[in-house]
This record gives C-alpha cells, structure tokens and sequence, in this order.
C-alpha cells in the first residue's frame, strides 16, 4: 500500500508539473495559424494538405482541411515562415514572408488555382496578417525595436512606454512611503508601469509563457536584457481568459531561441568621469575645483546561439554584467558650527544665511544666544562625528558611495523531436548586489543599507499536436495504473498541451471527428486521450467522469 501511495503521488506530481508547463506555457507564448483553402469559385476544397516550414530552424509541420476546407495549426513557435497547399488537381499554392509574432492568430484565404502539380503559385511579400480572434487591443515590441531603441540601462521594461497607453508610476528614487511597491528593496527594483489607467500591480507579465510577477508587490521579475528578448506584446482592454490573473493588461515576453545557423554578438557600454563634464553643483576641492564623481559604469556581455544537431536540437545563451561605482560629491547639509556650539546663533539667524531675512529665536534663547549648559550631553557627542562646515552657515558637503554590480544569465534549449512534438526549457538567473553607502566618520552619508536579491526563473514546455479529420475508428486506451477515472474535456479545452495533460491523469475514449493526441512514453507505458471537436462523447457530456475501463483493455497498443 506505501508504494502505491507513493506511486500516485509521484504521478500527481508529474501532472501539476506538466500542468505548469504545457497547458499553460506554450499556449500563450507561441502562435497559430488558421484559415480556408478554397477553389476559384469560392468553395472550400475538402482534402488540401497544408505545410508551414519555419526557416530558422527547419521545423514543419502539416494539417489537412476539412469538409469545409478550414485548417488550424496550432502551437507554433514565433519566427519566419513559409506557407504552402497542394491538392492533387490543382496547383501548388507557396506563400513565404509570413512571420509569427507572440500570441498571434491570423487567418489566411488561399484561393488554388486548376492546373497540374507541379505547377506553382509563390506570392512573397510581408503584408500584414488579419487578426480575427483577439478581442483585445495591442502592439507587438519587435526584435529590432528591442535592440535597435536607446534604453536606460538598457532596463528592457521601459519599452513598454512604446506600446501606448502607458504611464510611468512612482518610481524608486521617490521621498520616503511614495512609493511603496516598488522600494528597490523589499524588492527586485525595477520600472513602475500604469496601462489604460489600470493599477501599476494590476499587470500579468509572461516570459516564455510563465508567469513573471513578482509575488510580494506583483509588479514583473527582471526581464533578459535586449539581445536576449526576441519580443514581446502588450496587451488590455478585453484579453481573453488566458490572462486572467490582473486586470489591467498584459506583457507576453519571449526569448531568443537558436536556429541553423550560428548567431552571436559581444557588447561593452562604458561612462567614466574622466569622459563627463564636472558636474556645476559638486562640492569644491582643496585645488578650488568642482571635486569629480568618480562615476565608472561597466557594462558587458555577450550571446551565442546555434544548432546541436542539425534541425532537431538547439541552444541559446546570453550574459550581461553590470559594476556601478559612482560617489556622488553633491550631497550637502547644515551641521552645528564652533559659534553655534558656544552658544551664538546670531550668523545662523541673518539674513545672509536665511535668503535675505531674519529668524526670530524663542526661549530658552535670549536675543540670539543660549548658555551651552542647556546642550543635550547626547547631542554634543553626536557632533564629532559630523564633518566640519565650510562656511559661517554651516553648510557641508559630504560624499555618498554607491557601489554595486547585477549579473544576468540565461540559458535556452529547443528540441524538435519530430514535427508533432517539441519541447523547450529556458533558465534565467538575476543577481543584484550592492553594498551599504555608510561611512564611519560621517553619520550623515548612511541611508541605504547592503542588497543582496537573487531571481530564479525556469520554464519547461512541452507540446505535441496530431489533428486528424473525419475519422469515424474507435480506439481503445491503455490506462495508468492506479487511475480509476476517464476525464473527458470541454471542446474549448482541446489545445495539444492541455489534453496532453488529462492524458497523464487517465486516458479518455476516442470518439468522431476528433483531435487525438499521442502523447509519448511514460515510465514504459503509452498514454492516449482523445477529445471530441463537437463537444460530445457518445456516452456522456463532456467533462463526465465515468469508470475505468475494462482490464482486459489496459494493455492494448493504440487501434
């Protein structure tokens, strides 16, 4: 009984884990395409096989049309791609110029044309595809967008300002409580964002298809830096159910990937001091010159991506470093002077120290002095560690360190396993360090303390898609030992992943004109599970549970 218990476990386990990754991940940071194939009258052709080819990697894959010529080709990753129709009768339809773009959904009309074969109609051209099924509203940051743009810090959210609607909330550096989501410290710091006047935490930020909120302010985790990020889309008004985390819009991230060929790049973005002009409100020297900065700001790193085996396995990686050391010189307040501390405020109290009038002094002060017997024993000894002032004022400048480096790794791998399975995992790594700005012989420069945040973030995709049309054969399932349930899902619930998912919980019956699903091996065992594209099983509605089926089936292989 243990075992079994820890078997089952081991298998719930593995379904909330896939769970996370397929019906979730890959529905939302790929694409889809979908359409009619017709003849020169304006029917649908019935029978016309349909090839996309992603030029980067290679990948195909194919649908055939339905009784009404409609075809659906669903998980797609984003990129390049070339279109193609064939049916014997007619000639070949190629389109090439098409590419994919996050979340995207465009319908294609192709029009076949009588003729032989080997005949061919090729359209090239990159006009922009229709989007018929998004309700929402959004834009689409390209590749050359997220490269070519002047950053600030090359911090990649602040391109979300370029999709529109978008404001920038309170930011970090704001007084004490102004902000209190985005503190820098409590948590990774990062860009405030408000869309279409919806609440700055009212975002769902996606990388890769996985969620990337943060948990205690949900404002996002830190994003790749641009040569990493392949693209992203944002997202409001009414977004579909997908997003239904956050109410106020959507960033739907995704990052480079590899390809056939070997892609790679270095970059050093450099400031120094030595290089700046002297700032006109630092602090004068001993030479009688604006003292400099010190600023140096470091930042580097590179990407490197390509094929493992040709067409089949690839891999990309990229790492950005970044060293700040900067002691701002600029910084200044007004300390006790030796006059003030004999108990004369007179100076302090002048017009020249109060811009042009006069400061009236109540008791226990007599005109402008007080005995220095009424000076607070705690107060006195505070003063010898605040620097000394430079003029009659008390004004005193002082110097405030800052010193801190963030390192950013990511790493990808896509596998295409034939062309109805792929799976992909991407790890990001994100450490900001920074040391505290205190100085022992000045109070006045201590006010922030050590930083020490650190992001993991880790993605594994997993997907397989086989859609077959007007296939009336029944199939029998082989079951997962220690299931007692056949779960059938809701004609809205059939994308690939996601049934893949009610194939690891327990096998459902095939029934007409369906999408089936073969999922691969598990532990030794074949999976399947099937979903009717009509809603309905012959015995049951959809989503009914019912017994387990009989044991002498368990162990047959897929009819």
């Amino acid at each position: 009984m243990r075992h079994r218990l820890v078997g089952i476990a081991a298998r719930g386990l593995l379904a909330v884990l896939l769970s996370c990754s397929t019906s979730w991940a890959q529905s939302v940071s790929t694409a889809q395409i979908n359409g009619t194939a017709r003849d020169q009258s304006g029917g649908g052709l019935p029978g016309v096989t349909i090839t996309v080819t992603q030029t980067d990697t290679g990948l195909t894959r194919t649908a055939v049309t339905d009784e009404t010529g409609s075809f659906v080709l669903q998980n797609l990753p984003i990129g390049p791609y070339r279109f193609e129709a064939e049916l014997q009768g007619f000639r070949k339809f190629v389109q090439t110029g098409i590419v994919l773009q996050v979340n995207a959904n465009p319908t294609l009309i192709v029009t076949l044309q009588l003729g032989q074969l080997a005949e061919t109609v090729t359209v090239q051209g990159t006009a922009a595809l229709v989007e018929t099924r998004n309700p929402g509203i959004g834009q689409v940051i390209t590749n050359q967008q997220v490269v070519e743009l002047p950053l600030n810090g090359r911090q990649l959210t602040e391109l979300v300002f370029q999709a529109g609607l978008a404001t920038g909330g309170k930011g970090t550096a704001d007084a004490p409580g102004g902000n209190a989501l985005n503190t820098g410290v409590r948590s990774y710091p990062n860009t405030t964002i408000v869309v279409a006047g919806g609440l700055s935490n009212g975002m769902t930020y996606l990388l890769d298809g996985g969620t990337h909120n943060d948990p205690f302010n949900n404002l996002n985790l830190p994003l790749p830096f641009p040569d990493a990020m392949q693209e992203f889309k944002v997202e409001t008004s009414a977004l579909p159910a997908q997003y239904g985390h956050h109410s106020a819009a959507a960033v739907n991230a995704v990052t480079k990937s590899g390809t056939n060929a070997f892609h790679g790049d270095a970059f050093e973005f450099m400031r120094d001091h030595r290089l700046n002009a002297a700032n006109a409100f630092a602090a004068i020297g001993p030479d009688g010159k604006r003292r400099s900065d010190g600023l140096h700001r470091d930042q580097f790193g590179g990407t490197l991506g390509g094929p493992i085996v040709q067409g089949k396995l690839f891999f990309f990686g990229g790492y950005q470093g970044t060293r700040i050391n900067v002691t701002p010189t600029s910084s200044f307040q007004f300390v006790p002077t030796a006059a003030m501390l004999a108990g004369d405020f007179s100076t302090i109290t002048s017009p020249a120290c109060n811009a042009g009038r006069t400061i009236a002094l109540r008791a226990p002060f007599a005109g402008t002095t007080v005995s220095p017997a009424q000076f607070s024993p705690a107060a006195l000894a505070l003063t010898a560690k605040l620097p000394k002032p430079i003029n009659d004022c008390g004004q005193s400048f002082f110097d405030r360190r800052t010193e801190s480096s963030e390192h950013m790794a990511l790493g990808r791998v896509d596998y295409q396993w034939n062309n109805n399975h792929s799976l992909f995992g991407r790890y990001q790594l994100a450490r900001l360090t920074s040391k505290p700005d205190n100085d022992p012989s000045n109070v006045l420069a201590y006010a922030n303390g050590p930083i020490d945040d650190m992001v993991h973030s880790f993605v594994f995709g997993l997907c397989q898609w086989i859609c077959t049309f007007r296939s009336r054969r029944r199939a029998r399932s082989s079951s997962v030992r220690g299931s007692n349930r056949n779960v059938m899902l809701a004609p809205e619930d059939r994308g690939p992943c996601r049934v893949l998912l009610a194939a690891i919980r327990s096998p459902a019956r095939r029934t007409s004109s369906q999408c089936q699903l073969r999922p691969p091996r598990l532990a030794g065992r074949r999976l399947a599970a099937s979903v009717s594209a009509a809603g309905r099983a012959r015995r049951g509605r959809a989503g009914s549970v019912r017994r387990q089926a009989r044991p002498r089936d368990r162990h047959r292989p897929w009819a």
